[in-house]
């Protein structure tokens, strides 16, 4: 929550009701402001071995993917295989922010501090459980989603934009997706989201999302938009 001078400070438990058995997150782009730096080192690379591509360009193209997904998009994108030597630079760029730490989106952390401490809550992400973890440590909410971190990459066989990850997730949490809040940013990954079965709210207040974000999200399907988590929290009541 913001307050008139301008500060973010947490919720106390249990100050946001809501009517969903449970909510999972995304994680990039919904809990932590990582989109935008992924994607412009994305955007440089290929811009430097003779391919243009704006950060908006890499986000609307590659946003939400990963593994072997991630890369196809990428070579379709730029008409080539891949050179190895960006497999080196993305180790790099991931090497230097795991060390820095991502800060979060604003107001997310007050969110999810400001839910009942009782409601299930869990990550379903396209990045593996070490970035998640390292990054929940770094803005302070390691401890609220305990074990409950899950990635396409290594818990489920199909990944985002499959629904398989959000049902797993669900599963763990031992609740019906239908009673389930999601909240996603990406258009791959709200794909898999409204497949799901569950609520899904597009999130547009990422510093990632284009002025369009919000008509690409609501095409696929969203239940509703929301600008800030102030917004969301209204939205879960």
């Amino acid at each position: 929550m913001k307050f008139d001078d301008g500060t973010e400070r947490d919720r106390s438990p249990g100050s946001i009701t809501t009517r969903f058995n449970a909510i999972i997150f995304d994680f990039d782009g919904v809990l932590i402001e990582s989109e935008a730096i992924g994607n412009r080192q994305i955007a440089a690379y290929l811009t430097g071995i003779g391919h243009p591509t704006t950060t908006e360009q890499s986000m609307a193209n590659f946003m939400g993917l990963a593994g072997a997904d991630f890369i196809g998009a990428v070579e379709a994108w730029i008409g080539r295989t891949l050179p190895d030597d960006f497999h080196t630079a993305r180790k790099a760029e991931d090497a230097r922010v795991m060390a820095a730490g991502i800060d979060a989106v604003a107001g997310a952390v007050g969110f999810v501090r400001g839910l009942p401490a009782d409601l299930p809550v869990a990550i379903a992400s396209s990045s593996s459980t070490a970035w998640i973890a390292r990054h929940l440590d770094h803005i302070g909410l390691r401890d609220r989603f305990g074990t409950m971190i899950f990635s396409g990459r290594e818990h489920v066989t199909r990944g985002k934009p499959a629904p398989d990850l959000y049902l797993h997730a669900a599963a763990a949490l031992g609740v019906d997706i239908a009673a389930s809040a999601i909240i996603e940013d990406s258009p791959v990954g709200a794909t898999g989201a409204v497949a799901s079965g569950g609520h899904v709210i597009g999130f547009v207040g990422g510093s990632h999302c284009a002025p369009d974000h919000a008509d690409r999200l609501r095409a696929i399907g969203v239940h509703d938009l929301a600008g800030s988590f102030d917004e969301i929290a209204l939205l879960v009541a």
